[in-house]
């Protein structure tokens, strides 16, 4: 039979629960008689995570353990603990139409519902991009400078999920946010994460465009910003996954990537105070570019380009004069 048909005939049988797994009469999932090939959880792991690599995932196997892990309600290390257990018709129901959607590429974020990101728990939706490692850089930079203070103001501006301030206030006990995003759909996930964590009551989420739903006068000790950084040309060339799901106006930067770090590294010395730091990600191809935006400004005492954990150069720190 040829290798596609064969898949294929396969797939009928892990997606058909009155299916045997090896095309004979059904048997009991309680006791499968020795030659009859059950859909056991080790079984499934595999088969998906082949499936996934023939569609382009770069992480088939954690996306299948995640998946599984997801459709039975489990903890993945569950899954290595019970690796002969048959798999129930409603998982295997559950678990198939997981397995069509990230064949999609739509990403596994969106499919389970959350993410994490600085050893938290996340909730993500469509409406906000996916938290990644490339941002704990930022940070791990702002809890730096901010553990110094007794009670700093901080400012994450472009929130989304929320995951850059959440993650502050539970490093930083004492620290009050302001969270800004034009988005209302984002900024209601970033309230329900907040929540989540028990930091709430020390957040303020702000809806609007960058500085301007803030009040007037108010300034801060650190700001922080993960803001839309890809250049409109790159922008269709992004991966499957980011680009057919993860919302635009989170990507897009404009023809050269900085219509929204532009306004930002000039207007920042006006909301920081003397001293206060500036945090912003951007794309290793930008930081020459924004370094030089910072020092144009001639209103920093100092600014560099720090390399995130993969090495690569990802976030400006600066520190204002004023």
């Amino acid at each position: 039979m040829p290798i596609v048909a064969a898949h294929r005939r396969i797939w009928s049988a892990f997606a058909d629960p009155t299916a045997a797994p090896s095309g004979i009469d059904r048997v009991s999932q309680d006791a499968p008689p020795p030659n009859a090939e059950a859909w056991t959880i080790q079984r499934v792991l595999e088969w998906t995570a082949q499936h996934l690599a023939k569609h382009g995932s770069e992480s088939p196997r954690l996306d299948a353990e995640i998946l599984l892990a997801h459709a039975k309600k489990c903890r993945r290390i569950q899954l290595y603990t019970n690796y002969d257990e048959v798999l129930s018709d409603a998982v295997r129901g559950q678990m198939r139409e997981l397995v069509q959607r990230r064949a999609r590429r739509e990403p596994v974020a969106y499919l389970v519902g959350h993410r994490e990101f600085f050893s938290l728990d996340f909730r993500v939706t469509p409406d906000v991009l996916i938290p990644r490692p490339d941002t704990e850089t930022l940070v791990m930079e702002a809890i730096g400078v901010a553990k110094s203070l007794a009670a700093p103001a901080i400012l994450d501006l472009c929130t989304g999920s929320g995951c850059i301030a959440v993650s502050l206030a539970k490093q930083l006990p004492m620290a009050a946010l302001t969270a800004v995003d034009v988005s209302p759909a984002a900024l209601a996930v970033a309230r329900d994460n907040a929540e989540k964590h028990g930091v709430a009551d020390r957040l303020s989420l702000l809806e609007g465009d960058l500085f301007q739903p803030l009040p007037a006068g108010k300034r801060f000790d650190v700001l922080a910003s993960n803001p839309p950084y890809v250049s409109r040309g790159d922008l269709e060339s992004l991966e499957d996954d980011v680009r057919k799901y993860e919302p635009r106006l989170a990507l897009d930067g404009g023809q050269d990537g900085l219509d929204v770090i532009r306004p930002l590294i000039g207007e920042a010395p006006n909301r920081l105070q003397p001293g206060g730091w500036l945090f912003v990600e951007l794309s290793p191809e930008q930081a020459p570019a924004v370094l030089q935006l910072a020092e144009q400004t001639g209103r920093y005492r100092s600014a560099e380009i720090l390399k995130d954990l993969a090495g690569k150069p990802r976030v400006l720190k600066a520190q204002s004069r004023e």
